[in-house]
């Protein structure tokens, strides 16, 4: 679907774009499906499901719901790839990652959000997950680019990444945690190991 940079917006039937558990989204896309040149307006709900490979291209989420796009499937071949957009007011996550397979946000920009990426950390049914982030910009206020739960062999491949407005370069760029399936994932370690995959040094903030 391309969208031709229209403004779509939710209705009270799909919730109120808080954070309430188990809003539906506004786009379902299915295997194979790509979703460019799009504005999710607010309410936004649970932003955008896709439920096997899909791109999102150009797309740009004004006001972020739940989440602004989840990566469901079953396939641990499956691709998500965000190519461009950008995202601001995530007051948690902006990408969540319940499924298998790997998610790829590159050319992407977000402001004042709580998480960029989260793989999940308490799914009934949890899998080996993998991000990749490219020429990726994030302006201040935020807390945390990418959480991935190493237990399930999780990692994350980061370059390209710019910092804007955070001159104590307080947000944290990659954090571990232990996974579960029943309760809440207990955060382990910040910063660059064998699977938070990236270099301090070509950080940039400005």
């Amino acid at each position: 679907m391309d969208g031709g940079m229209k403004r779509y917006q939710g209705t009270a039937a799909l919730g109120d774009g808080g954070q309430g558990e188990s809003q539906p989204p506004m786009f379902e896309l299915a295997d194979g499906a790509t979703l460019q040149n799009v504005i999710i307006g607010a309410p936004a709900a649970d932003g955008v499901h896709c439920r096997g490979k899909c791109t999102l291209r150009n797309v740009w989420w004004e006001d972020v719901g739940e989440d602004a796009a989840t990566q469901k499937g079953s396939s641990a071949s499956q691709v998500m790839t965000i190519d461009g957009g950008g995202a601001r007011s995530a007051a948690d996550k902006v990408f969540q990652h319940n499924g298998p397979g790997t998610m790829i946000i590159r050319n992407f920009q977000a402001e004042n959000i709580g998480k960029l990426y989260r793989s999940c950390g308490n799914c009934d049914t949890q899998y080996e997950r993998h991000v990749v982030l490219q020429n990726v910009s994030v302006t201040v206020p935020a807390k945390t680019l990418i959480g991935i739960n190493p237990n399930y062999g999780d990692t994350a491949e980061l370059s390209g990444i710019t910092i804007l407005g955070d001159p104590g370069q307080k947000v944290v760029i990659c954090e571990t945690y232990r996974g579960v399936t029943d309760g809440e994932a207990a955060k382990l370690t910040s910063g660059p190991n064998t699977n938070c995959l990236y270099d301090p040094a070509t950080v940039a903030y400005r």
